[in-house]
């Protein structure tokens, strides 16, 4: 069976890496809008109920008003944007985030897909939260450093054209506290209290690394490292997309620094746990191109379309 396709801001970097995906699919029709009607609301509008799965590569304005073009009920919304990562009546795009989530990406149209620092996040801390190890009203931090290509065209051509000194150290941002990841990373993970979060734009093109430390004594009464990452092995077990390193990972000790840029180029997230008798640090690392955009929407198109899982990732 063939299903059509249709990408609302192809320009952008997360449209383009769809576009990639989808052109190694026999299975899939992309439907393409001429250049000179990308602004055309009638003609977004027909390729969008034309559309059997529809992504929204846009801003979070845009997104919504082109939610608001889709009128035939069988074509699937997938926006990338932040705008319904929230809402009521969008299911948020992490097959992985909890038993019953793909029933609930299969029955639904209309799809959010996570942020890239927040899917590395929540991957980490939901299944601790579920487990009770990490107590829902606990005060948590974290950092996120990733590549430029997250700040979109704008920010490439910036560290591409070169010339700028500031660019070759790394850059923390979002010093107001209030990133726009953070109201999906304390939904999703069923925290009380949202999380003190830094991310940090690094002098590479892509790759993302997520950490949070946390005091042993403030988790669950004889909390260890060991139990921790017990929790998250059995979580992911089966999972082909998340994978679970070895406690205190021997190979990350031994190079003597971690790289966030060593699951590029795959649809993976890689979870570490580090620590000692009183304290972790808790890291996740993903492709913020794959897993962390592009590659989650394309996971979360099969899953509702109910093929392979991995087809085409």
């Amino acid at each position: 069976m063939t299903y059509r396709a249709f990408v609302d801001g192809q320009e952008g970097t997360t449209g383009l890496r769809i576009h990639e995906y989808l052109a190694q699919r026999s299975d899939i029709e992309v439907l393409r809008i001429d250049a000179d009607k990308r602004k055309d609301a009638a003609e977004r509008a027909r390729l969008l109920n034309a559309a059997d799965v529809a992504f929204l590569c846009l801003p979070d304005g845009a997104a919504k008003e082109a939610a608001a073009l889709v009128t035939n009920p069988n074509t699937c919304l997938i926006d990338a944007s932040t705008a319904h990562r929230t809402a009521p009546g969008w299911v948020f795009g992490l097959p992985e985030l909890a038993a019953g989530q793909r029933a609930a990406l299969r029955a639904t149209k209309r799809i959010a897909n996570p942020g890239c620092h927040a899917s590395a996040f929540i991957v980490l801390l939901r299944p601790l939260v579920d487990a009770g190890l990490l107590p829902t009203a606990l005060p948590i931090t974290a950092t996120s450093i990733t590549g430029y290509s997250g700040g979109g065209k704008k920010m490439i051509e910036q560290y591409q054209a070169g010339g700028d000194a500031r660019l070759d150290a790394p850059r923390a941002y979002a010093l107001g506290l209030a990133h726009k990841h953070i109201p999906e990373m304390t939904t999703h993970t069923g925290l009380a209290t949202k999380p003190i979060f830094m991310p940090i734009v690094g002098p590479f093109y892509k790759g993302l690394a997520v950490s949070v430390p946390l005091h042993l004594s403030q988790l669950r009464a004889g909390s260890t490292a060991e139990q921790l990452h017990a929790a998250l092995t059995e979580r992911y077990a089966g999972e082909r997309f998340i994978r679970v390193m070895p406690l205190r990972d021997p190979a990350t000790l031994e190079d003597g620094a971690f790289d966030p840029q060593a699951s590029n180029d795959t649809n993976r997230v890689d979870l570490f746990v580090f620590g000692n008798e009183s304290q972790v640090m808790l890291m996740a690392r993903l492709d913020n191109l794959g897993k962390g955009a592009s590659g989650a929407a394309v996971q979360s198109m099969n899953v509702h379309l109910g093929v392979e899982e991995g087809l085409g990732l």
